[in-house]
């Protein structure tokens, strides 16, 4: 049952040079838009490319050289602005700037439309990351929320609601509280019927398992969330134990189709429709080149976000290394830029 979660990577991670298989789309990934002449200008400034845009990430791909490449997901970006940028294709031209961290490491990437007069770029970008940040509850667990109104669970768009129960005891603390089940297609939620503002919402997405196991109370349902979202594990008392059983086989039942076609709840639609990304992507050539299997990889090296620097820092002797060295910006040490490049 982990499998949804410890495999999605798109919306989480920062990558570079990815293969032909992870720049495809993954089930409940879609392609919004698609647009083409735009350059990576921090990274590959002078090098025509194409930008797609899903409801998960973004992918910028050379026209001529496909296997140079990148992909940035959105719950990495810190922020979007549009600034100033000196393009080889364009020169000084407006840019959009994203910044994002990853692993701890902040990257920045600057993205120049070759094609003058044509705001796509900017407002493509910035209107799908809004949509994503406006989604969270389709994919993040959320304790306390404003999930209940009138004693209904306030359903997002595309949920459903398939079915409700009654009598269901939270056994987070030594009495337990006395509630109510929503179980719908895209997660499960709870409310204390004493306290509606009392609640859990848990996604399938961060759903690591659901089982029957016993308790102090009795054999309950418990749900284990994922480490993402600090591993929370959530006990259940539904009576009779047939009722138990038809709720967890009901949950199962509706993770195992999420699974297949999961909802992210990221909706944003382009006038035109973009081409599937299988016929966008360029089929790589195998190059005529040995490449060395223990050489490491520095692409990502270029979009190492250190936006105020605007001339070197003056050398400093370092006895770490018994030589002169510039000096690193605070809060850096030699160990940890080794470790970013381990």
């Amino acid at each position: 049952m982990a499998g949804v979660l410890d495999a999605l990577w798109e919306d989480r991670d920062v990558r570079f040079d990815i293969t032909p298989q992870q720049m495809k789309t993954r089930p409940g990934e879609v392609l919004i838009d698609c647009l083409d002449s735009i350059e990576d200008t921090k990274g590959n400034n002078g090098d025509r490319g194409r930008l797609l845009v899903t409801n998960l990430r973004i992918i910028w791909h050379s026209i001529a050289l496909p296997r140079v490449n990148l992909s940035v997901g959105y719950n990495s970006v810190i922020n979007i602005t549009t600034r100033t940028a000196n393009s080889k294709l364009r020169g000084q031209t407006e840019a959009l700037y994203i910044l994002t961290k990853s692993n701890n490491t902040r990257f920045e990437f600057i993205f120049t439309n070759v094609v003058p007069g044509s705001p796509r770029l900017f407002t493509s970008v910035i209107a799908v990351h809004r949509a994503y940040e406006t989604s969270k509850m389709y994919r993040d667990l959320k304790l306390r929320g404003a999930l209940i109104q009138n004693k209904q669970l306030r359903l997002l768009p595309r949920e459903q609601v398939y079915d409700k129960i009654n009598g269901v005891w939270n056994l987070s603390s030594d009495q337990g509280n006395l509630g109510t089940f929503f179980i719908t297609n895209v997660r499960i939620v709870w409310h204390a019927n004493m306290n509606e503002s009392f609640n859990v919402s848990i996604p399938y997405l961060q759903i690591r398992s659901i089982r029957i196991r016993d308790s102090k109370f009795g054999l309950a349902l418990v749900i284990e969330s994922s480490q993402q979202t600090g591993g929370y594990v959530l006990g259940f008392k539904i009576d009779p134990m047939d009722k138990l059983q038809d709720a967890v086989k009901e949950i199962n039942s509706l993770h195992k189709v999420y699974s297949a076609n999961p909802i992210f709840g990221v909706e944003y639609e382009m006038e035109e429709k973009p081409q599937p990304l299988e016929e966008l992507t360029v089929e790589q050539p195998p190059d005529d080149v040995e490449i060395e299997p223990d050489e490491q990889t520095d692409a990502f090296t270029a979009y190492f976000a250190d936006g105020n620097k605007h001339q070197d820092r003056e050398p400093v002797f370092s006895e770490e290394l018994g030589l002169a060295v510039e000096k690193l910006k605070d809060g850096f040490t030699l160990q940890g830029l080794w470790e970013v490049m381990g």
